[in-house]
């Protein structure tokens, strides 16, 4: 059985492209990974900021009313003592 130049080169060229097929394909795979890891990677932080941001603006804002419910308690407590205190003296 021989074979002619001509078929074995189609031969070897039909391989060499199918090869060249899957090396690119394999590429773009990855860089299609790595994009997509990247992109919720990104997602992710910015996700995690917000959600410390609000949390953040949450404290000072708790912390907030807590001042001005002390700052209220307090000034309550010394406007109601004062009568009992002037009529004491």
């Amino acid at each position: 059985m021989t074979f002619s130049r001509e078929k074995v080169a189609g031969v070897i060229a039909s391989k060499l492209v199918v090869e060249v097929v899957v090396v690119v394909v394999a590429v773009v795979v990855v860089v299609v990974v790595v994009v997509v890891v990247v992109v919720v990677e990104v997602v992710v932080v910015v996700v995690v900021v917000e959600v410390v941001v609000v949390l953040e603006v949450v404290v000072v804002v708790v912390e907030v009313v807590v001042v001005v419910v002390v700052v209220v308690v307090v000034v309550v407590v010394i406007v109601f003592s004062l009568p009992f205190s002037i009529t004491k003296k």
